[in-house]
């Protein structure tokens, strides 16, 4: 990350990559971890644009929700009827709301120094990226633990005993109201950035907890 610092030409990125983020071999009860998790217009980060994004600072031990963020911001891409049913975010509410590139110093100083934590990497990496190149001309990039990789690859193990039982059972979703379920976690509604980043967040814990140890080195686990 310190290389990073040296070439990046707007300061924010360069205050964030001049925070290293832990060693490869750092246990991962260790890491300070953050969750992020973004609402959008749509799935495409070339057509679409981000509407919220909710970061959530905590550890193995504890989740201080009073260090938590939230932001509502005004996309360059127009609303669609089918992202609002998702999101509930109104025009009214963008139409108030600052761009992105005003709250991304904030943003980025709450993921300084912290391994990020997702679910689903293949939307909060390259629409964030993009986000950032748009604005600053550069790239955000970083490595992130992907909750929904995680699962995919602890039933991918267990395929042997898919394949016994695939005609009497369903495929595994691995979305994140069904991956919690399995872990007996409470159901929170969907599609809010800050809720759904807690929800990653207990997840992961209780990933860790059931499937690994706590001296689990990140490395094993990012992506």
């Amino acid at each position: 990350m310190g290389a990073c610092a040296q070439l990046a030409c707007d300061s924010r990125l360069e205050r964030f990559y001049s925070i290293d983020i832990p060693a490869p071999q750092t246990p991962i009860a260790d890491a300070p971890l953050v969750a992020l998790d973004m609402e959008t217009t749509g799935l495409s980060p070339e057509r679409h644009g981000i509407v919220s994004i909710g970061v959530l600072p905590f550890t193995l031990q504890r989740i201080p929700l009073a260090s938590r963020r939230y932001w509502v911001v005004r996309p360059r891409q127009p609303l669609s009827e089918e992202s609002i049913a998702f999101h509930h975010i109104t025009h009214s509410e963008i139409a108030t709301a600052p761009d992105l590139d005003d709250v991304l110093a904030a943003l980025l100083e709450t993921l300084a120094g912290r391994l990020v934590v997702v679910h689903y990497r293949n939307i909060e990496r390259p629409f964030l990226d993009r986000a950032v190149r748009t604005r600053m001309g550069e790239r955000l990039l970083f490595p992130m633990i992907d909750t929904m990789q995680l699962e995919a690859s602890l039933h991918r193990k267990r395929r042997w005993a898919w394949l016994k039982r695939l005609a009497r059972r369903p495929s595994t979703s691995l979305r994140l109201a069904e991956s919690r379920q399995r872990y007996h976690l409470p159901f929170y509604s969907g599609h809010h950035a800050l809720g759904d980043a807690l929800a990653t967040a207990e997840l992961f814990q209780a990933q860790i907890a059931r499937h690994y140890s706590p001296q689990t080195p990140i490395s094993d686990l990012w992506c």
